[in-house]
């Protein structure tokens, strides 16, 4: 089955981080990027880039930035292969972002 793991954080917390402890969790994250069962993934860059696109009685709205105000946004995801939500909670638990602070929404793909 495959899931989704969404990588939540706060904008400007990655800064917070040495450049040493900010090139060990990129390896980290890379190593994740290259396991068998990771079948795709993204950082999803700059939260100040976001568009949110709206469309009311077939008018295209558009506005600058995310969604939802909030304190976290989704700053990336990897799409992984596993056996069962067990499976993918122990990959989810090697994300850097679960254990600086962010937190990590591990959902079931629904394939079409």
């Amino acid at each position: 089955m495959q899931y989704a793991l969404l990588i939540y954080g706060a904008e400007g917390r990655w800064e917070q981080f040495s450049e040493e402890e900010q090139q060990a969790m990129t390896e980290q994250y890379m190593a994740i990027s290259r396991d068998p069962k990771t079948k795709g993934g993204a950082d999803l860059g700059d939260l100040s880039k976001a568009t949110t696109v709206q469309v009311d009685n077939g008018k295209t709205l558009t506005t600058d930035g995310p969604f939802a105000e909030t304190k976290e946004y989704l700053g990336g995801f990897y799409l992984i292969d596993a056996d069962n939500l067990d499976e993918a909670i122990e990959v989810a638990a090697r994300i850097p972002a679960a254990r600086t602070g962010g937190t990590i929404e591990v959902r079931p793909v629904v394939e079409h």
